[in-house]
Order: structure tokens, then sequence, then C-alpha cells
């Protein structure tokens, strides 16, 4: 049995998992109304805040050393398997959530859901590198950034949905069976990578591979091998840092928005869960359009002659100033409306760049250690993510979020010029 196509139906999979991702990671924050008034009824709002944004640091901190391990470990296991590994273990702990009795079982619990949630970014680099040709890399990228949009779109109305049914206990086993049913037609789809996959046709193999350019230094015919430094090796090469530092200042940015937007809807304008639920889907909109948009302007200029190089930069660039603005205007938004209106354009941006940043990895060594560099960037990413989230506890006292809003923007800043200076050209590596 041959099936065209099939490198888009791995992708298609691989999107899904960041939906259900998205949707066992959310349901935390769109539940935290109910849950802190359940647990603990005697605090004020700033006391549920410091615990929440306490468990929330617990989590991302897992999430970052997660990062690091799961990208060893889909480089050492392959991608079919470390992604059975990562949501099958994410699954579990999602549903002992349902088993929480306060702070310390719902970090531990958090804690697992972070470590195992981890894999599905450095997995989705290395599914890219080896599926897809450069020039479709950042479409792919988007696609798969779009899942991430998507849960975030569909996790809020869905929890809100069985809210009106289910105890806070019960949405979180409901939600847990989501990732045990994406296993069947992952592993029953994905049976090896592309060089030796019984369904793929040849035009579909020779095009994959023939388009891995950058895993073809040598330019002798064989697309299989290219710079595959040691770990020691990848960390001395600046444009590893450009990548770490980059993905460590823009990534928290998302973070910034997935941990605090109930919070914020529920502190500056008095949403309860189910009004949360129905408004904070609205930026997660933006960040669709944005990995789409992305990918397939970086295909676009690829595909009229751009070099990768001018291509990423353009895009990241791009991206990065649709943001800047509405870091401005979301210190006096008006209204709960404006509020995510300029939270999904500035979401918009956010997944324009950081879909082109994801793909510098792929675009720079072999895909035999694509996934090693992911996951440092990926755990640097979530280590500011955890710096900013405890730094938003401390700086929004009383509702006031703009001092958050002004960090953002200086972090955009800081991505991309750690772009521009320590990537000086983004083109495959040669070793030195």
């Amino acid at each position: 049995m041959k099936i065209k196509g099939l490198r888009w139906w791995v992708v298609g999979l691989v999107a899904l998992a960041a939906v259900i991702n998205y949707i066992d990671r959310q349901a935390f924050g769109a539940l935290w109304p109910d849950i802190a008034n359940e647990l603990f009824p005697e605090m004020d709002k700033d006391g549920h805040k410091a615990i929440y944004g306490t468990i929330s640091t617990v989590f991302i901190l897992s999430y970052a050393g997660g990062q690091a391990l799961f990208g060893k470990i889909f480089d050492w296991i392959g991608t079919r398997l470390g992604f059975a590994l990562s949501i099958g273990v994410w699954s579990i702990a999602t549903m002992l959530h349902a088993f929480a009795q306060g702070i310390l079982s719902f970090s531990i619990f958090r804690s697992i859901l972070g470590i195992a949630e981890a894999g599905n970014w450095p997995g989705a680099a290395k599914a890219n590198a080896e599926w897809f040709p450069t020039k479709e890399r950042a479409l792919a990228q988007g696609i798969f950034n779009s899942g991430a949009a998507i849960g975030g779109i569909v996790a809020y109305p869905v929890i809100g949905l069985l809210s009106v049914y289910f105890d806070w206990k019960a949405i979180f086993i409901v939600v847990a069976v989501l990732g045990f049913l994406w296993l069947l037609p992952w592993l029953y789809i994905v049976k090896a990578t592309p060089k030796s996959h019984p369904w793929l046709t040849e035009d579909e193999k020779k095009y994959i591979l023939s388009g891995q350019k950058n895993q073809d230094i040598d330019q002798d015919g064989n697309y299989d091998e290219g710079y595959t430094p040691s770990t020691g090796e990848l960390l001395k090469r600046k444009e590893s840092w450009g990548v770490i530092i980059a993905s460590a200042a823009i990534d928290p940015i998302w973070w910034l928005f997935i941990v605090w937007i109930p919070i914020y809807l529920s502190e500056v304008f008095g949403m309860n869960v189910k009004e949360i639920a129905f408004s904070a889907w609205v930026p997660y909109v933006g960040a669709m359009v944005g990995a789409i948009f992305g990918g397939l302007l970086a295909k676009n200029r690829i595909s009229a002659g751009w070099s990768i190089d001018k291509t990423r930069k353009m895009t990241i660039t791009l991206g990065c100033l649709i943001m800047l603005p509405c870091f401005f205007l979301l210190k006096a938004p008006g209204s709960a409306i404006n509020a995510v209106i300029i939270m999904a354009v500035l979401l918009f941006g956010f997944q324009v760049a950081i879909g082109n940043i994801q793909t510098i990895p792929s675009d720079l060594f072999s895909g035999k250690i694509v996934g090693t560099l992911s996951g440092f960037a990926g755990m640097a990413a979530k280590l500011g993510a955890a710096g900013l989230t405890i730094l938003v506890t401390l700086v929004t006292t009383g509702g006031n979020y703009t001092p958050a809003f002004i960090i953002g923007g200086a972090l955009a800043i800081i991505a991309l010029l750690a772009i521009w200076v320590l990537c000086p050209k983004i083109e495959p590596l040669k070793e030195k």
C-alpha cells in the first residue's frame, strides 16, 4: 500500500498532538477559579494568584528539564517511540490531576505533566527535519504550531462546556482520554522514517530526501548524513547560542499569555469560569493564523529565490515588529473585547516569528542532532518562561499588568538581536 502525501499525514498527527497538549495544559488555568474556591476558600484573589503562579512555575521548570531530556530521547529512540512515550505519560499525568488535594499534589502532577508534554516540541522539530525538505519546513512547523493555537482556541470552550455537566475533577479525566486515543493512529501510520517507510511512494521519498540540502554539504548525493557535531561541539557554535537565546527570550511571551490570560480576565474584568471560557480563545485565533502565515510566507520567499538566511531573518523581524506596538496598547485596552483582540494580533506576530526560529536548528545541522539543539533551546525557553511567571506574580499585585507587558516588549527585542548578531548567516554549517 502506498499513500501519496504521507508527510502531510505525519505533520497532521503531530499538530493534533499539539491540540491535545494544549487542551490538557489549559484545563488547569481555565478551571482554576473553581479549584481555588473549593480547595482554598479562606484566601483572597492575590492569595489564589500566588498559589496559581507557584504551581505554574513548577510546571514550567519541569517543562524546561523535559525539553532537554526529550530532545535526547527523540535522538536516541526516534520520532515514533518518542512521541508515544511523551503523550502516554502526559495523559496519565493529566488524569492524576483529578486526585490532587492541594499545592503539593498539584505541583507533583503538574511537574510530571510538564516533563512529558515538553517532548512535543523537540519531537516536532525532529519530525520536521525527517519528513520535509528545507523549503517546506517553515510551513510544516507552522502547521504544527497552529495545532498549539487550535488547542488554545478549543480548550476554553471545551472546558466551559464540560463544566456545565461535570466538576473539575471529572473534566481532567475526560480530557486525559484524548491522548490515549491519539496513540492508535500514530503507531499505525508512522511505522518508520521516510528512508524505509513501506507506504511512502518513491516520488515522495525522493522529493523529501533530495530536498534536505542541509544534509548534503559535501555535494556527494548522499542526503542521509551531514554535519553532526557532538553535544560539546554543538554548544561551541555561536549559531547554536543564537537559537538558544532567541528561544529563551521569545518563548516566555507565549507563556505570559497562556498562563495569565484567564487570571488577567478574571482579575481585571471580573469574569467567571464560563465567561473566561468563551473569551480566552480569541487570542489563539490570531496565533493559528500567524503560524500558517509565517510558514507560507517563508515557503513563498524561498520558492521565489530568497536564501534561507534572508527568509528566516525577514520573517522573524516582521513577527517581532507586529508584537511591539501591541504590548504598548495592552497597557490600556479599554475593555475585555479590545484586550483579547489586541492579544490576537500580538500572538499572530509571535507565531510568525517563532515558527521560523524553531526551524533554524534543521537549517544549520544534520537531522541527527536537531532534536538535541531543539531540546536545549526549549529548556532555555522554559527557564525564561518560569522566571517571567514568578516575576508576573510579583509585579501584578492589585491587578496592574502594565509592567508584565513592558517586559514582554523588551523580550521581543532581545530575541530579534540574538538572531541577527549570533546567526550572521543561517546556512548549513561545516565542521571547523
